[in-house]
């Protein structure tokens, strides 16, 4: 969540200063404008509608106090926390929606919490973040083989081979297979286990390649390859799914 665009409004040149040093150290808040009187805010407020998000308001002010300044800007107005050295006019405070009241002097804790009630506000205002967006599958993989880097199409794959400390890549586009150094497992990681599965511990099959299931063998074209029996259960689970 974005910081909250804060004012802050004291005719007090001390306090205004405070609470101006207390919002620039709080990283959930940005300080976007110092005003000494209720009137020099509205009319900063009038003429950035919607800018503002939070605004820390004393009550006793000359002109226009705090309360005034807070029922003029109303429901659409940025929310409010006043600071007074008054604690009597903690009731007119809550009935005109501020979210807290801090009476002067109070310290950084203090002022802290009540910012956070701020910030808890926003972020119910403006519910559960969006979920991220699932990240685009890739549709090919990168082969080191006859000493290049070949580009294979993931849907060009029939089922992988592991022979020692190599692999051979079966495709449907070529008879002839890619024979690269790496182990079973260091493929199986690279492969989308949604679209491939290991079913031996010498085979990885595409499952949308396989044309039949007889027993605990898998038919891939004219070859049959086993169902280990360590891949046994996870076949069986993925079978159920696909009948």
């Amino acid at each position: 969540m974005n910081p909250l665009r804060t004012i802050a409004v004291d005719d007090e040149p001390l306090a205004l200063g405070l609470v101006a040093a207390f919002v620039q150290q709080t990283p959930f808040l940005t300080l976007v404008g110092r005003f000494g009187s209720a009137v020099e805010a509205l009319k900063y407020l009038h003429e950035h509608p919607s800018e503002v998000d939070l605004a820390f308001l004393d009550i006793q002010m000359q002109e226009l106090n705090g309360l005034e300044l807070a029922r003029v800007l109303g429901p659409s107005g940025p929310r409010v926390i006043f600071t007074t050295a008054f604690p009597q006019y903690a009731l007119d405070g809550y009935r005109v929606d501020a979210l807290d009241y801090l009476v002067k002097p109070f310290n950084y804790e203090e002022f802290l919490r009540a910012a956070g009630k701020a910030r808890a506000y926003a972020e119910l205002v403006a519910g559960p973040p969006t979920p991220p967006a699932p990240a685009e599958e890739e549709e090919y993989l990168f082969l080191k083989a006859e000493y290049q880097l070949i580009r294979v199409a993931l849907s060009d794959v029939l089922y992988v081979e592991g022979l020692k400390d190599y692999v051979k890549v079966h495709l449907k586009s070529t008879p002839r297979a890619l024979l690269s150094l790496m182990s079973l497992k260091a493929m199986e990681e690279k492969l989308p286990p949604r679209r491939f599965m290991r079913v031996h511990r010498s085979f990885i099959v595409a499952l949308d390649k396989i044309e039949a299931v007889r027993r605990l063998t898998v038919q891939i074209g004219a070859v049959t390859i086993p169902v280990g029996d360590q891949y046994k259960e996870a076949f069986l689970q993925f079978l159920s799914r696909w009948s």
